[in-house]
Parts: structure tokens; sequence; C-alpha cells
């Protein structure tokens, strides 16, 4: 059995605020070693389960986040940026399962830590999949689904936790903090977080059939909304891709992976424009 390991780090267990999940950040070398303990928790969980096979990709940032030397043995580490699928990178056909470790909610998203969708705050304020609003946790979740590999495990703060059972209603999610506003949380300890984590992870195994993938048919119609005008100014030159409104654009196709990674590269352009 394999697994495939997505890891954020605005979802980890103690992680309140943006400078603690910046490279940049004084106390970032401890958060960046508590996201690595979370994925190995979720690996723990996965071991137990009797899986052979675990892939990681680490989806933060500039992918540069997850400490290779104290990562668990058993898993392989996809990091670096920019990559083709970014926090889809590894994922493929033969996955039986996803987790994804660390996660957030969408921008917007009412009593949620450190919200934003598929991108830097700074850049993205929405991204919409026939007219939907998403998250990065269903955005990567459908990639995983175009490959028929259910997302069975999901960790984050209670809000990201509840809008991924939006998406899909049975998957595992483990809550490791509340919300008491966009940068302040009740959290749990790292130590118990890590502990419910390795038993989601083991029950997602368990539980895998009652699990289906997140899949999209047909049609698909991306829609992303800018922060500023200049961003839609430069990704609206992409053939395909036309302008909706003063700050969005839009694309239609029926190939999910290209969609994502239109996505992604939307995204750089948009981090261009600011330059």
């Amino acid at each position: 059995m394999r697994v495939f390991v997505s890891a954020d780090m605005e979802g980890v267990a103690g992680v309140v605020r943006d400078e603690q999940t910046d490279p940049a950040g004084r106390d970032y070398p401890l958060f960046r070693r508590l996201m690595t303990l979370e994925v190995n928790a979720a690996i723990e969980g996965a071991l137990e389960a009797g899986v052979q096979e675990i892939v990681v990709s680490d989806g933060h940032w500039s992918g540069t986040n997850l400490l290779p030397d104290e990562l668990h043995p058993a898993a392989e580490l996809l990091s670096g940026y920019p990559r083709r699928l970014y926090m889809g990178e590894g994922m493929g056909p033969g996955f039986d399962a996803a987790y994804f470790v660390g996660y957030h909610a969408s921008s917007g998203t009412r009593d949620a830590v450190l919200d934003h969708s598929g991108a830097d705050p700074r850049l993205v304020q929405e991204v919409r999949l026939g007219g939907i609003p998403q998250s990065e946790g269903s955005l990567t979740g459908y990639l995983c689904g175009y490959f028929d590999c259910p997302v069975a495990l999901f960790t984050g703060d209670a809000a990201a936790v509840s809008q991924m059972h939006q998406f899909c209603l049975t998957v595992e999610g483990v809550v490791v903090k509340e919300s008491l506003a966009h940068q302040a949380a009740r959290s749990l300890h790292p130590e118990l977080a890590r502990q419910r984590i390795r038993s989601g992870a083991r029950r997602a195994i368990e539980r895998l059939d009652n699990i289906p993938p997140m899949r999209l048919e047909g049609t698909v119609e991306l829609e992303v909304d800018f922060v500023r005008t200049a961003m839609a100014d430069s990704c609206e030159r992409i053939p395909g891709v036309r302008r909706i409104g003063s700050r969005g654009v839009a694309y239609a196709g029926e190939d999910y992976v290209q969609i994502y990674k239109l996505f992604l590269a939307l995204v750089d352009l948009a981090q261009a424009a600011t330059s």
C-alpha cells in the first residue's frame, strides 16, 4: 500500500502568526521542526496500519521546510520550488491514500487560523471551481482524485477540517487547534496533537473503503480573483485565459491536471507582476 503526504505549516499545532511560518522569522526553526514531527506522526500511523511506501511533498513556502535528517526514514521527501505540481508534486497513478497534514482554510473563512487560498494571501483573494470557492485542500484533493486516490486524512484547525468535510464528508479529520482570530488560536500541546494525528492516520487506512476520491467531471471552470488589477493584467495574456471583472481571470478545460498546473502558473505570473 502506498500513501502520499502533502504537508503545509499554517495548520500545525502551535502555529498562529505569519512570522512563525516565514523562513525569515525569528521562531521559524522551531515551527519547521513541529511541522516535521506532525508529518512523522502521520507516517507512524500509516506504518502501523500496514502501509509499505510513503512519499512526502513539502508544500509550504518554497518547499524547503521539513527537516530531512529528522523526517521518518520510511518516507521519501519531495522538496524545493518551483515544482510542476507544487503541493501535489509526487502524486500520480498507484497511490492508495493521501494525507494532508498542517493544512488551513480558504481565504475569508470565519473562525479560521491564517486562512488563505492556494497561494500567498497578498496575491490571491479567491479561487473557484465551477463557481464554488476552493481551499488548498480541495484544489489538491481534486488532483489526487484525478488519479483515483482519496484524501484519507486531513489535519489542521477546526475551521479547516470542517471546510474539508464539505468537499469529502468521510475524510478522517484531526483538529489540532481552534481559532481565536486570524492570527490567534487555542492549540493542543504539540505532543498531544501528534498522538491524535498518529491515531487518525491509522484509522484513515482502516476506513479507506468508506472514503471516496474527490472527482470533477466534464468541463471545469477555474476562476481566480487576484488582489490587484495588475496581476490580472499579466495573467490574461495566456492563451485561453479570459478576464472576468477588474481583478479576475478564468479558464475552462476538462483535464484537471492541466487546470491545476495553470493555476500555479497564474500565481507565479501574479507574483512577477508585483515586482
